[in-house]
C-alpha cells in the first residue's frame, strides 16, 4: 500500500512528465558539488589528519566513513524519498537537507584546527585530539551529505526524464559531466608538472589500449587470416596471441625489476619514458608490416583455406608481443612514481594526485572503447586503423615527455619510490 500511495503522489505524477533539457541540466549540475566534496576528501583527509598528529596507520581507518555512509545512507534515503509526500516534491527535501549538511561539514573541516584550539588543544603539542575529532566529524557529515544528495539527485533526474529512455541516458551523461567539472574544481591546485604528466599519460594510454583490446583478434584475423566461427585459423591465431601475451608478461616482469637502473643509464626517467613511447610507436607501426607480409604469403590460396602463416611471420609477431613488455613495464611504473614526486611540491596530496592520474588512464580507455569500432569501420574494418592511431598517440606522448615533462630532482629517480607497484589497466 505504501508503494501505491507513493505512486499516487501528485508530485510524482508531475515529475513523470518529461521536463525541458534546461531543467535536467540544472539538476545534473548538483553532481559538481557532490564530486567537489569527494575530491576534497582525496586531497585533504590523509595529509591533514597526519598534520594534526594522527599516525599514518590510524589515518586509514578514517576512510571507513565513505563506504559505511554509502552502504547505509543511500538505500535509506532512497527508500524514504520514494515515499515522501512533501509539497515540495519527493526528492527536493532530501537534496536541500544534503546541501545544508555539506555547508555544515565544510565549516567544520575548514575550521577544525581553530575549533580544536578554542576547546582546549595546545599549540605546543604535536597531537591535537579535539581538532582531529572536529575534522573527522566534519568528514563523516560530508560523506553522509554527499550520499544524501547523490541518490535523490539521480532519482530526480529519472523522474523529470519521464519515460523517455533517450532523455534518461542524456540526463545521466550530464550528471557524469558535472561530476568531472566538480573534480576539476577541486583539483585546481595541481601544478604544471602534474598537468603535463596527466596529458602524457592520457596520450600514452590512447596508444596502448587498442593493442591491449585487440591483440589476440589481430593475430586471428590479420596474421592468420581467420574468421570468427569459421574454420580453425582464427582459433589458431588467438592461441598464438595468447602465447604472445605470455611472452609479453615474462619480459614485463623482468623489465619491471630494471626500470630504475635503466632510467639512470639513459639519463633520467622522463627520457626513458619518451624512448619507450617511441618504441611503442614503432611496434604499432610494425603491426602493419607484419599484416602485409602475412597477406603476401597467402597469395595463390584464393578460394581455399590458406595454411597458417610461415614460421618467420609468426616469430615476428610473437617477438613484437614480447618487445612490447619493455614499454609496458615503464607505463606501469614511472607515471605513478612521477605523480608521487610531483605531488610533494604541488600543494595536493598524493592520494589526490594518484586519483587524478587514474582518471588520465581510465578516460582514454573509455574513449578508445567507444571510438575504435567506428574508427576501424571507417577504413574498411580490421584492427590496423586503431593501431596506427595508437602509433600517432605514442609519438605525441613521447615528444611531450621529452620536451615538456619536467625532470624530477636528480636524487629521486634512483630512490625506491621511483619503482611504483606494477599495476594493470582498469
Amino acid at each position: 500500500m505504501e508503494v501505491e500511495n507513493a505512486n499516487k503522489n501528485p508530485h510524482a505524477e508531475q515529475e513523470q512528465q518529461a521536463s525541458p533539457l534546461k531543467k535536467i541540466i540544472l539538476v545534473a549540475s548538483i553532481a559538481a558539488g557532490v564530486q567537489f566534496g569527494w575530491a576534497l576528501q582525496l586531497s585533504l583527509l590523509t595529509p591533514y589528519v597526519q598534520l594534526l598528529g594522527v599516525p599514518h596507520t590510524w589515518a586509514a581507518f578514517i576512510w571507513l566513513c565513505g563506504p559505511i555512509s554509502g552502504l547505509l545512507v543511500q538505500p535509506i534515503v532512497g527508500y524514504h524519498s520514494d515515499r515522501c509526500t512533501s509539497r515540495f516534491g519527493r526528492r527536493r527535501p532530501f537534496i536541500a537537507a544534503g546541501s545544508a549538511l555539506v555547508a555544515v561539514a565544510v565549516f567544520l573541516i575548514g575550521y577544525a584546527a581553530d575549533l580544536g584550539h578554542l576547546t582546549g588543544d595546545s599549540l605546543e603539542k604535536a597531537t591535537k585530539p579535539r581538532a582531529v575529532s572536529v575534522f573527522v566529524v566534519g568528514f563523516w557529515i560530508l560523506d553522509v551529505a554527499n550520499n544524501t544528495l547523490q541518490g535523490p539527485c539521480r532519482a530526480l533526474l529519472a523522474d523529470i526524464s519521464g519515460s523517455d529512455p533517450k532523455r534518461m541516458r542524456t540526463s545521466n551523461a550530464l550528471f557524469a559531466f558535472f561530476m568531472a567539472v566538480g573534480n576539476i574544481g577541486a583539483f585546481k591546485e595541481l601544478q604544471r608538472p602534474m598537468l603535463v604528466l596527466l596529458l602524457v599519460t592520457c596520450l600514452n594510454w590512447i596508444a596502448w589500449f587498442p593493442f591491449l583490446l585487440f591483440d589476440p583478434d589481430w593475430m586471428g584475423k590479420e596474421v592468420y587470416c581467420g574468421q570468427v566461427g569459421k574454420g580453425r585459423l582464427y582459433d589458431l591465431g588467438v592461441r598464438a596471441g595468447s602465447l604472445g601475451i605470455l611472452l609479453n608478461s615474462v619480459l614485463l616482469g623482468f623489465m619491471s625489476l630494471g626500470v630504475d637502473h635503466l632510467g639512470r643509464w639513459v639519463g633520467g626517467v622522463k627520457r626513458l619514458w619518451a624512448i619507450v613511447n617511441f618504441l611503442l610507436a614503432v611496434c604499432m607501426a610494425l603491426t602493419v608490416l607484419i599484416t602485409k607480409l602475412a597477406e603476401a604469403s597467402r597469395h595463390g590460396h584464393i578460394g581455399v583455406e590458406p595454411p597458417p602463416p610461415p614460421a618467420g611471420i609468426k616469430a615476428g609477431a610473437l617477438s613484437l608481443f614480447a618487445v612490447l613488455g619493455i614499454p609496458l613495464a615503464v607505463t606501469y611504473s614511472i607515471p605513478f612514481a612521477l605523480a608521487s614526486i610531483f605531488s610533494s611540491n604541488s600543494g595536493a596530496g598524493q592520494g589526490l594526485s594518484l586519483g587524478v592520474l587514474n582518471l588520465a588512464i581510465v578516460v582514454p580507455q573509455m574513449f578508445v572503447s567507444v571510438v575504435s569500432g567506428p574508427w576501424d569501420d571507417l577504413f574498411g574494418g580490421g584492427n590496423l586503423p586503431a593501431f596506427v592511431a595508437g602509433a600517432v598517440a605514442a609519438v605525441a606522448s613521447g615528444i611531450l615527455a621529452l620536451f615538456m615533462l619536467p625532470s624530477p630532482p636528480p636524487d629521486l629517480p634512483s630512490n625506491k619510490n621511483a619503482r611504483a607497484p606494477v599495476v594493470a589497466f582498469h
